[in-house]
């Protein structure tokens, strides 16, 4: 009886370790990439993957330019669509989250995300694109860990590297490139709203780019991005 409780114990006490582990991996990576730049993430990894299945000799594209070097259109167009308070808040926007929350549960299906651009970086880091509690509390915990180690610039000089904006193609740099051919220095206000807009479903936008939505939607961040507030 007393090996069997000692078995349950440890039946219960291992998976409790080896999360504790897998965040310590989490913060030691994180505290890292405050000086080094990441070579790849998660999802980069996964869409490769994908890519490769259909054609074994994909890459992905994408060059990694500091932040100085990226348009700031570009930095409030992303601000204005996808982060209203991203200088403000310490990585969640709770209101947000409540209102996409409402919205859903109105809609009957996920229409809103409500997640800020510290947590779009954290699911893009280290978390596949599946939807869970479980998932989502973890994006949170990496949310929190990237808050605390870097500057609000960092993050956002990260993320502009690491996103995706279209089939393979990630990174602001990249993105200029493939759908303009100048580098991200260069773009202009009305290129850099378009750009903001595919961020929700660059795929889709990167082959359907006479979407009127698209079109209607970059009109309206173009009114916003005079009162974003950059980093």
């Amino acid at each position: 009886m007393k090996k069997l409780r000692k078995f349950l114990w440890w039946l219960l006490l291992l998976p409790l370790l080896l999360l504790l582990l897998l965040q310590l991996y989490y913060f030691a990576q994180i505290g890292l990439w405050v000086v080094f730049n990441p070579t790849s993430t998660s999802f980069m990894q996964a869409q490769l993957t994908r890519l490769q299945e259909k054609n074994p000799d994909a890459a992905l594209k994408r060059q990694w330019v500091p932040y100085p070097q990226i348009s700031k259109n570009l930095k409030r167009a992303i601000i204005a669509s996808e982060d209203a308070l991203f200088a403000e808040h310490r990585g969640v926007d709770w209101d947000s989250l409540e209102k996409a929350y409402l919205k859903n549960n109105r809609k009957g299906r996920v229409v809103a995300g409500g997640s800020t651009i510290t947590q779009q970086l954290a699911k893009n880091l280290f978390l596949s694109g599946s939807r869970s509690y479980f998932r989502k509390a973890q994006e949170l915990v990496i949310t929190y860990m990237l808050e605390f180690w870097m500057s609000k610039e960092r993050i956002f000089e990260i993320y502009l590297n690491v996103v995706e904006w279209g089939n393979g193609v990630f990174g602001a740099e990249a993105a200029a490139r493939h759908y303009y051919g100048i580098p991200a220095a260069n773009l202009s206000a009305s290129q850099s709203a378009r750009l903001a807009v595919m961020l929700p479903n660059p795929r889709f936008y990167d082959s359907h780019r006479g979407s009127a939505y698209l079109a209607r939607r970059t009109g309206l961040i173009l009114r916003r991005m005079g009162s974003a507030e950059l980093p």
